[in-house]
């Protein structure tokens, strides 16, 4: 049965909200007991004060993940019953679905109808499809000479520690924490300061379920410390991030500086929409154009920021486009209706006005531009055209609801747009031509091409990107890459006793 805002408001009163780090097996304060608050973007009130844990705290999650890895509590377990446990923990999370939505959009600003509907369902099955895969994946037998027999086997790399970012808290962790923990391996999380909630909450939730302890220990605090503590953190094996380039690069410093380890890095992205004259029905582009930038208040790490129209069809999208974005006016998160959640933070909300103001200078505003709101946070939803490639808002991923728009008049120049870009995340091609499609999806250099849609995404496609975007990849089978090592073992058997 849907809630309505009153309803939702009267469980996010309701609500408590976890303050523990999550370490071996037990919920404790950070060890000088440091606390930082944790705010509602939508109004700006403090929420919690939550462990502000130390390079000493991490040090204690890393000891006591590698201590759980060693003894083998949990990668010794069979698969039969690694995957219980697993689908223990996502069943548990569907049964606290209601709690963890309002605390996820609390703390990000996100609309209750996207955690509620969208990211808790959509963790709980990820992370059972992970379980479900357990017993799935096979090693090798490689063809020999006889008298020998070469056996690949795939060992999970010991302990990894999974960094994630505040737009889609609990999906990341769990893209992470997925085939990491069934692969066998113990894992420290660290959640971004704005959003701890639900990565707390998913700690506790773990020990419930019966996973070790040890085996998934949750550090929160800032990244300058814990972030940096556990990217040179001489016992962790593999790191995988989502976040800023600018973070993906520290994380390959971190490695560089102390011990070559695993990185899995998936980092900013800038990515083109192509919209081509023969796409027929406008008006199916014009909604996946504003779902495109627009959703979860343009805080996607693909968003579509960069429209790139055929000329002799722009005026007429960008009317459709305009006349859409009346359906995304932002406003309060725990009510169905809104059409967008505020920013999730008052910092972020300053950079983002401030490109904002600076679009104002070296392209045409053509809807939003301002603030829609109780509070700055609450941007409107912008749309700018005659943009200039070499301004900010064309180059720089803005990571709101910002678009700018740009026009070609050949498929070649489209292209050139396309890769005016560092990044290479993904990017969306609108077309009713099968051959342009497959054609110009081809040359993109992104990870993820989708034709005629936005954004396609699935548990069981792998999503990363190319060039400043990162590398490796998260979600399906090849997940597991990042999580295991290939061994080999040999036996000669064909000679002596």
């Amino acid at each position: 049965m849907t809630k309505t805002a009153q309803q939702w408001h009267d469980l996010a009163d309701q609500v408590t909200h976890p303050t523990s780090a999550v370490i071996g097996g037990e919920l404790v304060a950070a060890q000088d007991g440091r606390t930082q608050a944790d705010h509602d973007p939508a109004t700006g009130r403090e929420l919690a004060r939550v462990a502000d844990c130390s390079e000493g705290d991490v040090d204690r999650a890393v000891r006591a993940a590698r201590d759980a890895f060693d003894r083998g509590v949990w990668r010794g377990q069979s698969p039969a019953d690694r995957k219980r446990v697993l689908l223990r923990l996502s069943e548990l999370l569907l049964a606290h679905a209601d709690e963890l939505a309002v605390l996820e959009s609390l703390d990000t600003g996100k609309r209750i109808t996207d955690t509620s509907t969208v990211d808790v369902p959509g963790a709980a099955a990820i992370l059972a499809w992970y379980a479900e895969a357990i017993d799935k994946v096979y090693g090798e037998v490689a063809p020999t000479a006889a008298g020998n027999l070469a056996v690949i086997s795939r060992e999970p790399v010991g302990v990894v520690a999974a960094v994630v970012p505040w737009n889609y808290p609990l999906e990341t962790a769990v893209w992470k924490l997925g085939p990491a923990l069934a692969a066998g391996n113990s894992v420290v999380l660290k959640p971004a300061v704005e959003s701890p909630s639900t990565a707390l909450r998913l700690g506790e939730l773990a020990l419930e379920a019966g996973l070790p302890a040890g085996v998934l220990n949750v550090v929160p605090g800032r990244g300058s410390v814990v972030g940096r503590a556990l990217g040179r953190h001489l016992g962790v094996d593999a790191v995988a991030f989502t976040g800023s380039t600018e973070v993906g690069r520290m994380f390959l410093g971190y490695a560089a500086e102390t011990r070559i380890r695993r990185l899995q890095l998936e980092c900013g992205g800038k990515s083109p929409n192509l919209v081509f004259a023969d796409a027929a029905d406008l008006e199916a582009v014009a909604d996946g154009v504003c779902q495109g930038i627009f959703h979860n208040a343009g805080e996607v790490c693909s968003a579509n920021s960069r429209l790139i129209v055929e000329r002799s069809i722009a005026d007429e999208l960008l009317d459709l486009v305009v006349e859409r974005t009346a359906g995304y006016r932002p406003g309060d998160p725990l009510d169905p209706a809104t059409g967008m959640g505020p920013l999730v933070s008052d910092r972020h909300a300053e950079k983002v006005l401030d490109l904002i103001a600076d679009g104002k200078g070296t392209a045409s505003l053509r809807t939003g531009g301002g603030v829609a709101g109780p509070r700055d946070t609450f941007v409107e939803p912008t749309v700018f055209t005659d943009v200039d490639p070499r301004s900010r808002i064309a180059t720089e991923e803005v990571f709101g609801p910002v678009l700018a728009t740009f026009t070609f008049d050949t498929e070649a120049q489209a292209l050139e747009l396309a890769h005016d870009t560092s990044y290479g995340l993904a990017a969306s091609v609108w077309s009713d031509s099968l051959s342009r499609a497959h054609r110009v999806a081809s040359q993109l250099r992104a990870g993820t091409v989708s034709v005629n849609c936005i954004d396609a995404l699935d548990v069981t496609t792998p999503f990363g990107g190319f060039n400043q975007s990162g590398f490796g990849r998260d979600l399906s089978l090849h997940a597991f890459d990042e999580y295991t090592a290939l061994k080999t073992t040999w036996i000669a058997y064909g000679r002596g006793a």
